[in-house]
């Protein structure tokens, strides 16, 4: 793979909202769940669990729970034909410790990482994906049998674009992101040279 072909795909990647009923290809989503599986964690504790919704009934009741008559946040997730639980289990205790010494949950940090390589080969594989963190955890919990000791990480919805055009991305430039040696350090002033486009596409 060339340098620039990684950059193109994670370019491609957006958070898709709208959705053709179009079924998802079983392979397509092996592929996804592969690449997920193949994500680093700390001391290799892999603390996740992927539970795919595909049946009508159980994912839409599981896309209502995305939901709040207060706040319809996720009204397009019943479009999705597919939706993937991300569940964050216990971590080996190499990584426990180290969450305690160092007061930084990893098995979360391992699921961002985890979900990213889902999405990003969704991405390649041509599909759509949105993650969704804002869901009633118990009632997920309860509608997938999901055990107490475990969590509900994410959501991930798939399936095809209903619209699959490449949209513009509201990025901050690398100026404003990016320093040398230390946080007052000199900024970093070529983002064209990586983007060719000051860093918003």
């Amino acid at each position: 793979m060339r340098a620039d072909e990684f950059l193109s795909l994670v370019r491609k990647r957006r958070s898709v909202r709208a959705y053709r009923p179009d079924p998802v290809e079983k392979k397509k989503i092996l592929r996804c769940l592969e690449a997920a599986r193949l994500a680093p964690s700390a001391c290799n504790a892999q603390p996740w669990t992927f539970i795919v919704v595909d049946e009508s009934h159980m994912k839409n009741a599981l896309a209502d729970l995305t939901n709040d008559s207060w706040l319809p946040l996720n009204r397009f997730a019943r479009q999705a034909p597919v939706h993937v639980v991300v569940v964050v289990e216990k971590p080996n205790w190499t990584s426990s410790l180290g969450a305690v010494v160092k007061k930084r949950d990893f098995p979360w940090i391992d699921l961002g990482i985890a979900a990213e390589h889902f999405c990003l080969q969704a991405t390649a594989e041509g599909l759509g994906t949105c993650m969704l963190g804002w869901f009633n955890e118990k009632g997920a919990r309860t509608l997938l049998g999901i055990p107490q000791k475990s969590r509900v990480g994410l959501i991930i919805t798939l399936g095809y674009a209903a619209d699959p055009a490449d949209q513009p991305k509201q990025r901050k430039t690398m100026e404003k992101i990016v320093r040398w040696n230390s946080y007052a350090g000199e900024s970093f002033v070529k983002s064209e040279a990586v983007t060719g486009d000051g860093g918003r596409s």
